[in-house]
């Protein structure tokens, strides 16, 4: 039998980075927080990439096949927190946000340290998240720094 409690714990001690994932789908774009993100292959380089399965920006990585993750620094908890799905709908996440859009067409936070952008090449729906495996296709490095990691917010996702 499946303790609970135990799970929750120790799923929540699994260390989990933060980033901004940026999507697009033909001219709309959009971002979101995303900690369940881990390197899966040197050659080629592949990026797993899990995404909520309600979430728009799911479908518009199914749509456009395409995403990129930018690495936030360890301080940049409130970008963090800016790209933290509603509720509901409100705005423009990017509204006060430096970017540019990447090779894909993605959005890219300017004041990151970096970021990957990827192309789908695999997906696997199970549970409540869409696994995509993402093979990197470009990258860039703004600048030296330590990247944010959950743990050092107070905030929990996962269990």
């Amino acid at each position: 039998m499946l303790d609970e409690q135990a799970k929750k714990t120790m799923l929540r001690k699994i260390p989990h980075g933060l980033y901004v994932c940026g999507v697009k789908n033909e001219d709309e774009v959009n971002g979101f927080t995303a900690s369940w993100v881990m390197q899966a292959s040197f050659s080629p380089p592949l990026v797993v990439n899990c995404v909520k399965q309600d979430s728009g920006s799911n479908a518009m990585i199914r749509s456009s096949g395409v995403f990129a993750l930018s690495i936030l620094e360890d301080g940049q908890k409130e970008m963090a927190q800016k790209f933290f799905k509603p509720q509901r709908r409100v705005g423009n996440k990017f509204e006060d946000v430096d970017f540019y859009l990447g090779e894909t067409g993605c959005p890219i936070i300017s004041d990151s340290l970096g970021y990957v952008e990827c192309r789908v090449v695999g997906m696997v729906d199970q549970g409540d998240h869409t696994v995509f495996v993402g093979e990197v296709i470009a990258a860039g490095v703004h600048r030296e720094g330590d990247p944010l990691r959950l743990e050092s917010t107070g905030w929990q996702y996962g269990g």
